[in-house]
């Protein structure tokens, strides 16, 4: 019998969904009378899918996305301003692949955070590389990365990533270090790669947490000039969720 070598040369070959679709056609007799063409079809699928299913959790292991969230599971009950159609317009990606940015902004528990990781997610799902990321804990990264000589590995890595997500931006002013270190990053991104921020600040704001007025007005530039922009109200969804019985 041949079916065990072609088994194992279809794990060889790295063909792991066609070799399980295949033990399970083996093991089904009803799969027998199926013509040659229709079993062939079946097993293509199957390698289809396991290759999706395998760099999607890939990506979404590169991503480290702070929440499991999804776009499908967002609460439209809670009033914070949230339209379905600007949502499904954000869920499409297109904004991602034409290399746009989202500011999403709103006070604290009002889900930032929650829908930047939705959106990540279905990111993911659609084939497009993601990465979360608090903006302290990054420029405290970046800063780092300047002594062990890994900083421009690190913008490297950012500026090929088709989607990144900077949470908690503006929760101190920026130093001199810092401002130069977030205008490498905002360059090598801007015009090429999407950029998500959440922050608990409106955007106009923005331009006094940076600081020093030249380059607050050149990374402010690159980041809202194709921007879109989503702004939360309303009262925090945990305090709602606590008195919910």
């Amino acid at each position: 019998m041949l079916q065990q070598p072609t088994l194992e040369r279809l794990r060889a070959l790295k063909l792991t969904g066609m070799a399980e679709a295949l033990e399970q056609q083996l093991a089904q007799p009803q799969t027998h009378d199926l013509a040659f063409e229709a079993r062939l079809a079946l097993l293509i699928e199957r390698e289809h899918l396991h290759r999706d299913n395998r760099r999607l959790r890939r990506l979404l292991s590169a991503a480290k996305l702070r929440v499991n969230a999804c776009v499908e599971d967002i609460d439209y009950r809670h009033p914070r301003g949230l339209e379905r159609a600007q949502m499904a317009a954000l869920a499409s990606c297109d904004w991602v692949r034409r290399a746009q940015n989202l500011c999403l902004t709103g006070p604290t528990g009002c889900g930032k955070t929650w829908l930047a990781c939705a959106l990540g997610n279905q990111a993911c799902r659609q084939g497009l590389s993601v990465r979360y990321l608090r903006l302290p804990r990054l420029l405290e990264q970046l800063r780092i990365a300047h002594g062990d000589g890994s900083w421009s590995r690190l913008l490297g890595q950012l500026a090929r990533t088709d989607l990144v997500i900077f949470d908690d931006w503006g929760l101190h002013k920026l130093n001199a270090a810092q401002r130069n270190d977030l205008m490498e990053l905002i360059e090598d991104r801007h015009g090429r790669r999407a950029t998500l921020i959440a922050s608990q600040l409106p955007v106009d704001t923005w331009h006094e947490l940076i600081g020093e007025a030249t380059l607050a007005d050149a990374i402010l530039d690159r980041l809202l000039h194709n921007a879109h922009r989503l702004a939360l109200s309303g009262e925090s969804m945990r305090r709602s969720d606590a008195t919910t019985p």
